[in-house]
């Protein structure tokens, strides 16, 4: 999991960016998926979509919300 501290700064930062990149390439050589909290805008989403991240959460998203809401969230979808 890739703490939002290091996503704050992805766009503006050179060094947070190799990192992440190589927290990702180092947990896909392990066979693990990297999650990435703290995504609040489409930019870093994107990014770390093209960095194949496989799982983003954050504002972005949502807020956080309880389990109750989450499930009426994903019968809302369907």
């Amino acid at each position: 999991k890739i703490d939002r501290s290091f996503i704050d700064r992805i766009l503006t930062s050179r060094k947070k960016r190799g990192l992440i990149n190589s927290i990702i390439d180092m947990a896909h050589n392990l066979d693990m998926s990297v999650i990435a909290e703290g995504v609040e805008t489409e930019k870093q989403a994107d990014y770390l979509t093209s960095q194949h991240c496989d799982i983003l959460q954050g504002y972005y998203f949502s807020k956080p919300v309880d389990e109750r809401t989450l499930f009426e969230m994903i019968e809302k979808q369907k």
